[in-house]
């Protein structure tokens, strides 16, 4: 068991009761997302998600940890550069603050087996993954789980459930699968909490296989600050592989959690934000949250 690291909650927000409560949060995002340039007033994005303007400022900022203005603004700028020049200093002091960091943190737990080739062919031989998808604060999301954490999170978006289940079969091969949306909906909770930058009062648990150079980068990516942005050669330089930018991009690519391994906050050189498993604008979308809130 290899314990990872995010640096510590900045925003004491009061999480939605249930995943549900998420759904207008989803589609206000969305909203906002795709009609940016125009900048949304907070009665036209109420009207979207069918609230009155009071509720929903009440119910954005539950789900977001921000106010729909604040969000918009972080969205319209261009974070990205800026962000991303304190890239390297930001992920040279996570590599260098270890486990346990210079300020309050909440530990990430990467469970995994001893990855011999052997066991990598296994593709998860003897486990059983129960799965359901649920609301979140970024549309529904499909979650996976064992005994020990979550081994699968991805977004829905256009894509239906049948077509994400399939994929993590193709992940975990040799795995038993049951839908249980009783045993997914508080490692649901808890996962939510986590990616908003909540202290958790237990190590949330992820349990995901990979070849050791896969998790090695994903472990890097757990120590990047949250709100922070870096490069793949800035993941290579901090491995001690400098010109593999290449290869940490394919495992950066690989990633099958997303939020909880933040795949979203690696960026290229040039500050263009690409490739996002889920796409784009949801992972612009989450960077403008996590600087919203990281900067509250």
């Amino acid at each position: 068991m290899t314990a990872m690291s995010q640096i510590s909650d900045i925003s004491q927000f009061r999480p939605p009761a249930r995943l549900d409560a998420y759904e207008p949060v989803a589609r206000a995002i969305d909203y906002l997302v795709d009609n940016f340039e125009d900048a949304p007033s907070l009665e036209d994005t109420a009207a979207h998600v069918g609230l009155s303007p009071q509720h929903f400022q009440r119910v954005f900022k539950a789900g977001a940890g921000v106010s729909p203005k604040r969000f918009l603004q972080y969205l319209a700028a261009n974070e990205a550069k800026r962000a991303m020049s304190r890239g390297d200093s930001v992920l040279d002091a996570s590599f260098a603050a270890g486990l346990s960091g210079p300020s309050r943190l909440h530990d990430l737990f990467l469970v995994s087996e001893a990855m011999t080739p052997g066991v990598y062919r296994k593709k998860g031989e003897g486990l059983t993954i129960r799965y359901a998808s649920v609301d979140g604060p970024f549309g529904r999301a499909l979650i996976g789980a064992t005994e020990k954490g979550i081994c699968w999170l991805s977004f829905l978006g256009p894509k239906d459930e049948a077509e994400q289940l399939n994929e993590m079969k193709g992940d975990w091969s040799a795995a038993d699968f049951v839908h249980d949306t009783e045993f997914v909906t508080p490692f649901a909770a808890r996962a939510f909490a986590f990616a908003a930058n909540r202290k958790l009062d237990q190590p949330l648990g992820l349990h995901v296989q990979g070849t050791n150079f896969q998790l090695k980068v994903w472990e890097a990516l757990v120590k990047i600050p949250y709100g922070g942005l870096v490069t793949y050669g800035d993941i290579a330089r901090v491995l001690g592989a400098p010109r593999a930018s290449r290869a940490v991009g394919s495992a950066v690519g690989s990633n099958m959690i997303s939020l909880l391994i933040p795949c979203h906050r690696v960026i290229l050189s040039s500050g263009v934000i690409h490739n996002y498993r889920w796409g784009v604008e949801r992972k612009c979308a989450i960077l403008a949250m996590e600087q919203a809130v990281a900067n509250a």
